[in-house]
């Protein structure tokens, strides 16, 4: 089965910067599409950003444009979410996902999920 590990999480004073990797395992991972998605206490899950098989196409949730950048590794089946400027309404637990379809904006989509790792930003 496939399995997902991320690592990078932390603590970081605000407008700082923090780079989260997500180690896939399974000799597929250069043919699905992969996401980051976050949670805080309170709130549902929610998207962060994704990615495409390919590494071609990229989509960001509207208040992390500009400031986090997704990318890919096929050959490292590894995927990384370079967070820059980071302010405290970034805190949360992030995941890693993987969906079955080759790029895709939907939670319900994405089948295999990471353990999370918790990123913590103060003021």
């Amino acid at each position: 089965q496939v399995q997902l590990v991320e690592s990078g999480g932390g603590r970081v004073q605000a407008g700082g910067s923090r780079r989260l990797s997500c180690a896939a395992s399974g000799r597929a991972f250069s043919r699905v599409g992969m996401g980051w998605y976050r949670q805080s206490p309170g709130k549902e899950r929610e998207f962060v950003a994704a990615i495409s098989s390919s590494g071609l196409i990229t989509k960001y949730r509207e208040s992390v444009e500009g400031r986090f950048t997704i990318s890919r590794d096929n050959a490292k089946n590894t995927m990384y979410l370079q967070m820059n400027s980071l302010n405290v309404e970034d805190t949360a637990v992030y995941y890693c996902a993987a969906s079955r379809s080759s790029y895709s904006l939907h939670s319900t989509d994405y089948i295999y999920w990471g353990q999370g790792t918790q990123v913590t930003v103060s003021s």
